[in-house]
């Protein structure tokens, strides 16, 4: 079959088929017509064994047997069937696109079995927060005090609030990421917050404030002056290390726009040293959207045009070997056609060999496999652009039962 390259001709009809009832019902037997009872077999079996009938089914199919009755409801809600039937097999992420610029409402996408269901997250107040995740995990921060900040599983809706975090109130700029460990399920989370200093656009103070969820405290090692630079909202942890993005202020060339500094989390180390980690970009970027993928940082960025370094001409997704950038992939002209009109921004997120890449100005989705070097489209996002200025946004997470913060 001819590989699609429009999302707008991708689309094939997955609206839900209807689903008989698994409840007792009336049928006439053969023998006189005399109306007997069946009853289904899940009324007889007990909750324990009911519960590993469950556990083998897929987790989208777990997910959605919670709306089968309240019993199915109440079994694979409790905490006694997620702790019993975990861990879960490993999961591809998921996409959470929100279809309301300013209501967190919106639809999570299943790669696997390419539907959209439909989920409401906890805790998270407009779609324009802060969000990270990490391992089943999502992290959601407001943007505009970034002084309230909430920890969560979207599928289970269990939620911890933390203490705000340290630091100046009200900061320009603020950059959320979670990292979560899969055996301890304890979880790091890291805010680096921006802020210009009085009277000079050139200088910045940034910031790192790092949260532990075993100590339930947060510490602040570094506080730096950037000249020339700014942080921003990009930032992800790999394998024990921080890295952001920064910007540049100006005084420098148009070719030289973003910058990437590392930060190692387990060395702490003060004054002086987030500069001294600076890392070139590997080309002119309109923008830059930074991933965890098996602790390798990978990046997938706009192209400038080389006349225009402001004006995207294409996608590119590079992985970092140390301080060298390594291009992975370059978005076929025929997908990036397929968008539409894409903006010079856009976003991106990943986890384990699969990246999402999604138009601001669309509810198009392509995703990209990093081990198979495949682009695919998703199934149709069942929601329509209602009014031209409507923007699309969304994140990645995985999607796991057993997890909890």
């Amino acid at each position: 079959m001819a590989e699609e390259t429009s999302w707008f001709s991708h689309y094939l009809d997955d609206r839900p088929r209807e689903i008989g009832e698994y409840e007792s019902f009336a049928e006439l037997s053969d023998e006189g017509n005399q109306e007997v009872t069946v009853v289904s077999v899940e009324s007889f079996l007990p909750d324990e064994l009911l519960e590993r009938i469950i556990a083998y089914l897929p987790i989208a199919s777990i997910f959605r047997a919670q709306s089968v009755c309240k019993r199915w409801n109440g079994i694979v809600s409790s905490k006694k069937y997620i702790s019993t039937n975990s861990p879960l097999p490993p999961q591809k992420p998921w996409y959470f696109m929100f279809t309301s610029c300013n209501e967190p409402i919106g639809y999570a996408y299943d790669p696997v079995l390419r539907k959209w269901y439909g989920i409401e997250l906890p805790c998270i107040q407009t779609s324009n927060w802060s969000i990270a995740s990490s391992c089943g995990l999502v992290c959601f921060m407001d943007n505009d005090g970034r002084s309230e900040l909430y920890v969560c599983n979207p599928l289970t809706k269990i939620y911890k609030k933390l203490e705000e975090p340290p630091g100046l109130r009200f900061s320009d700029y603020g950059a959320l990421a979670i990292s979560a460990n899969r055996i301890s399920r304890s979880y790091t989370i890291t805010v680096v917050k921006s802020k210009q200093v009085p009277g000079n656009f050139f200088q910045w103070d940034v910031s790192v404030h790092i949260y532990d969820s075993e100590t339930t405290m947060w510490l602040s090692p570094v506080t730096e002056v950037l000249t020339g630079w700014r942080g921003g909202d990009e930032s992800v942890v790999c394998d024990g290390v921080l890295y952001f993005l920064i910007y540049s202020t100006g005084g420098g060339t148009p070719e030289n726009r973003h910058g990437l500094i590392s930060y190692n989390l387990s060395a702490r180390s003060s004054h002086g040293q987030l500069i001294r980690s600076f890392i070139p970009v590997p080309c002119a970027l309109t923008c830059g959207r930074l991933m965890n993928l098996r602790e390798k940082l990978v990046m997938v960025g706009g192209i400038g045009k080389p006349d225009r370094p402001d004006i995207i001409k294409g996608i590119g997704i590079w992985i970092l070997n140390g301080k060298v950038w390594q291009e992975i992939a370059r978005m076929p002209h025929k997908f990036f056609q397929g968008f539409g009109e894409l903006d010079d921004v856009f976003a991106s997120s990943g986890i384990d060999d699969l990246i999402y890449i999604q138009s601001y100005g669309a509810p198009a989705l392509l995703a990209f496999d990093m081990h198979l070097k495949h682009w695919r489209w998703s199934q149709k996002c069942p929601v329509t652009k209602k009014f031209p200025l409507q923007l699309f946004s969304g994140f990645c997470f995985e999607p796991r039962l057993e997890v909890n913060p």
